[in-house]
């Protein structure tokens, strides 16, 4: 069957590049360690980075959808700076807790989609704070918009999380 050869050499060469990453020193460190600083630390980061990232954002998402309406949303605007500290954290963390187990992560589809569920919150939480700091936007105001963008990030952040957790069980 034509193009066949190419799939099974491509992941072939996929194969050999997740276990090439998961062989490096600094993974088998982190996997093989019995020091806290190894694995335990770099788990525990990753949860704070979600904790900031995930956090920060319902903050925001439940107020747009009307919880604490008396809470001025230009007031949670430093928010997003927290955000994106907590997403490079876990990020970075992310990685490396990848390359500890990159032969089993590497080639599962629960991984693929975790990633893809993480990429899609992040870009909704980006348009939900385009769409409210627009300067045509009243002050009082919520536009729909970002109610929508606020409903579909706070579902994406489940999914994402709920796969996060699910692949420490395949």
């Amino acid at each position: 069957m034509p193009g066949t050869g190419t799939s099974i050499a491509d992941a072939e060469v996929m194969s050999e590049w997740l276990a090439a990453l998961e062989n490096t020193g600094f993974a088998t460190w982190l996997r093989e360690s019995g020091s806290i600083w190894a694995y335990p630390t770099v788990l525990t980061l990753h949860t704070a980075g979600m904790v900031m990232l995930v956090g920060m954002n319902w903050t925001l998402d439940l107020r747009i959808l009307g919880v604490a309406p008396g809470v001025p949303l230009r007031s949670l605007d430093t928010l997003f700076r927290a955000m994106w500290i907590g997403f490079w954290i876990n990020f970075v963390t992310g990685v490396m807790l990848f390359a500890a187990d990159a032969t089993t992560k590497g080639s599962t589809s629960l991984f693929m989609l975790k990633l893809g569920l993480v990429v899609l919150a992040v870009l909704a939480s980006v348009l939900m704070r385009r769409s409210i700091n627009r300067p045509e936007a009243p002050s009082r105001s919520i536009p729909v918009g970002a109610r929508v963008y606020a409903s579909v990030s706070l579902a994406l952040w489940v999914a994402a999380i709920a796969a996060g957790r699910m692949m420490a069980y395949v």
